[in-house]
């Protein structure tokens, strides 16, 4: 299973960016959840957001919510973090993760990761 995260760039604040997440790997019967991880400088990773393989479930962290959106297309396995009215706050390196089965906030239970995509977002 790869993953290849892109998207990121640098923004003024209250701009807006759409992360992409191309994910390969996992059969065609298998249902996975996608994670959206952020880890900003002199700082540990946190969820960001996650999303049920159906796309009925989904999670974000306080700190984006009403602000970000989750999405993914199946058939073109691939997921999506549309990240708006960004702030500064929101500076980080930006991962997408995957697992198979039910949804998990919990970054140790994720055995597939993307390579991050850095967003800047300036004042």
């Amino acid at each position: 299973v790869q993953l290849q995260a892109s998207g990121g760039g640098l923004v003024q604040a209250g701009g807006s960016l759409r992360l992409s997440c191309a994910v390969s790997g996992f059969k065609i019967s298998e249902h996975y959840v996608i994670a959206w991880f952020r880890q900003a400088p002199g700082k540990g990773r946190e969820v960001v957001s996650c999303i049920s393989h159906e796309g009925g479930r989904k999670y974000y962290a306080d700190s984006v919510k009403g602000r970000f959106s989750i999405l993914r297309d199946n058939a073109k396995k691939e997921g999506y973090l549309y990240l708006d009215s960004l702030e500064p706050e929101d500076t980080a390196v930006y991962y997408c993760a995957a697992k198979r089965g039910v949804s998990s906030l919990v970054q140790s239970e994720y055995p597939y990761w993307g390579q991050g995509t850095q967003v800047t977002v300036s004042s």
